[in-house]
């Protein structure tokens, strides 16, 4: 039987957008380890890597609700290429800084947060003009791969990342990582699109009022936007320390840190692959039960000592982590007016993205003072409590549908 491509691919642009954010990811995987590394050896401190998270992360949570009327009122793909444009030279200057032995904690913190400004701005734009490369029939599936290409990269750059670190330095990741955005830059440049018409001319202050009213007072949406902000927090900020997990709790070095970072990618891809072909009837759900399974793997993964047990548990936490972000994006954007998808994205941004870096430097806190397997068991806990706040709101729904 001849293989014949999934539907997403018929479309040209998604194609050339798969295989240029495919390769910069890779890269930007890469530096994610090595900037990990390269905190913790710079202050020796898990806190601080909390601190450099936090720096690079929290402009999500703080902009997002502003950003979003970017995305809505500009081209979505001209603000895509110039973020990425920008990320570009921020990483050539942590490139040339980390090669001429310049580079200091204080310096790596403030260009993490001029990384975190520009990944505000770009998130919402990126996650909706994915519509606009494939159509509303095709989006779960857009969706779908656009998590399995993450998480490729996320397999593959980190295992490759602490190897580069061990053997050369952490500059070269960042050198990679910096050609590397000419590939999702060129894929941009590349796609033909067709014109729409220009966005009326309005008060972007009233356009945010809009954006947060229309959130707030859809419930689904609004439920699935606390689920993704809750689990995150306590949740996904858990990567932040998993460079003192690799020191501190396997004693091990940078190779152990790209393995379990790369499980959980691999996890992923494959809770990915599996949300792309999960029946409708399942999804309203689904985002919770994989949210429980996140806590619950995490609080395994906390009080292990074995690289080998510390594999086998972040494994499904990746996969289960997947399973609801991309069940929750998805249902989020089909729920979404075509209007109001910039302004609602960059609030799901906010708390899906946005609430990690408190997360972090909340852990990074704990596990300074009282060890990162007490820090990582809040976060299990966290993310169970999160999974029954978004089950209570759920049934007080489907109650009321019935009505």
């Amino acid at each position: 039987m001849i293989f014949k491509a999934p539907r997403v691919f018929q479309h040209r642009n998604y194609r050339i957008f798969f295989a240029g954010q495919f390769i910069s990811l890779t890269g930007t995987w890469l530096r994610s380890v090595a900037m990990g590394w390269l905190a913790y050896k710079l202050s020796n401190s898990p806190f601080m890597l909390g601190v450099v998270t936090f720096a690079a992360q929290s402009p999500m949570f703080f902009a997002s609700p502003f950003v979003g009327v970017i995305a809505d009122r500009f081209e979505k793909r001209r603000v895509f290429a110039t973020t990425q444009a920008l990320n570009m030279l921020q990483m050539a200057i942590l490139t040339v800084l980390t090669f001429t032995g310049l580079i200091t904690i204080e310096i790596l913190i403030f260009l993490s947060l001029c990384g975190g400004i520009v990944q505000a701005v770009e998130a919402p734009a990126r996650q909706s003009f994915t519509i606009e490369m494939v159509g509303r029939e095709d989006l779960r599936q857009a969706i779908s791969y656009n998590a399995i290409m993450f998480n490729m990269a996320r397999t593959l750059g980190p295992a490759v990342g602490g190897i580069l670190v061990a053997a050369f330095g952490e500059a070269w990741c960042f050198l990679i990582n910096t050609i590397s955005y000419a590939a999702v830059i060129g894929s941009l440049l590349a796609m033909k699109l067709e014109k729409r018409e220009p966005i009326k001319e309005s008060d972007p202050w009233e356009d945010i009022k809009r954006g947060f009213s229309y959130v707030t007072h859809h419930a689904e949406i609004r439920t699935a936007i606390i689920l993704s902000g809750t689990t995150g927090f306590f949740g996904m900020s858990f990567m932040a320390l998993m460079p003192a997990y690799a020191g501190d709790v396997l004693h091990m070095g940078s190779e152990a840190l790209g393995l379990t970072v790369s499980a959980f990618g691999l996890g992923a891809l494959l809770g990915a692959a599996i949300a792309g072909r999960v029946s409708e009837h399942y999804l309203f759900w689904l985002p919770t039960i994989a949210a429980a399974m996140v806590g619950t793997t995490l609080l395994f993964f906390a009080n292990v000592t074995s690289l080998w047990l510390a594999l086998a548990f972040i494994f499904p936490a990746g996969l289960s982590w997947l399973l609801m972000a991309v069940t929750n994006n998805s249902q989020i954007q089909l729920l979404a007016a075509d209007e109001m998808r910039g302004r609602v994205m960059s609030f799901y941004a906010m708390g899906a993205l946005g609430s990690q870096p408190l997360g972090a430097l909340m852990l990074g806190y704990l596990a300074d003072h009282f060890g990162v397997p007490f820090a990582l068991t809040i976060g299990g806990l966290g993310c169970l409590l999160a999974a029954a706040l978004s089950y209570s709101s759920l049934r007080r729904l489907k109650a009321k549908t019935r009505v």
